[in-house]
């Protein structure tokens, strides 16, 4: 069976990948079967450059196919942050709750209606032979006022979509695993992979 490798320590972003691509045939292994893989610093300037940079390092450690993926989300009433800081915004090694504190801090005064938000995230594919693939897919929503529901992670409890009139913290995972932003790249990339 072929491996693909999924360059995240991350338990809630591969228990999404993994769910989402085991109807290919691959065996999906993430770096927590890969110990000692290099340390990845994510100095990109954005979310395509972080994942490329994890697709491309891992693949040469592994010399197996490898998925980077970088995620986040975007805040129209704050110029788009915290982006590509979005695992890291409220410090170094901020915990979900620190990042979602400081997010509804920093949005107290902005009025609802007013709290566009994008989740982005950006898939990129690498192997060893030269092949390099990127493919995207986002989510618009609004951020709630305070915290709703206990699915996901990251921000989930706090993105709300109107069409459901929940959060992806209250959302049913199945629902989410289709109209989410990672779900909408993972389909691109489970094309790209049936090709490869």
């Amino acid at each position: 069976m072929r491996e693909i490798v999924v360059a995240t320590k991350n338990q809630g972003k591969m228990r999404e990948i993994k769910s989402l691509l085991e109807d290919l045939g691959f065996r999906v292994t993430s770096l927590a079967d890969y110990p000692d893989a290099p340390n990845i610093v994510e100095d990109g300037k954005t979310f395509a450059q972080n994942a490329i940079k994890k697709a491309v390092t891992i693949a040469f450690y592994t010399k197996k196919l490898v998925m980077g993926e970088d995620s986040g989300i975007e805040i129209k009433a704050l110029n788009n942050r915290p982006g590509i800081f979005s695992a890291r915004y409220a410090g170094e090694n901020a915990t979900d709750r620190k990042n979602n504190l400081k997010l509804l801090r920093e949005l107290k005064n902005v009025p609802f209606k007013k709290r566009q938000a994008r989740y982005r995230c950006f898939i990129a594919l690498a192997d060893t032979k030269g092949f390099l693939k990127v493919v995207s897919g986002s989510c618009l929503g609004l951020i709630e006022k305070r915290h709703r529901g206990k699915n996901g992670f990251g921000y989930d409890p706090l993105f709300f979509i109107p069409r459901y009139n929940k959060t992806f913290g209250e959302l049913d995972p199945a629902i989410k695993a289709q109209i989410s932003h990672r779900a909408r790249a993972l389909q691109k990339a489970k094309k790209v992979l049936q090709e490869y």
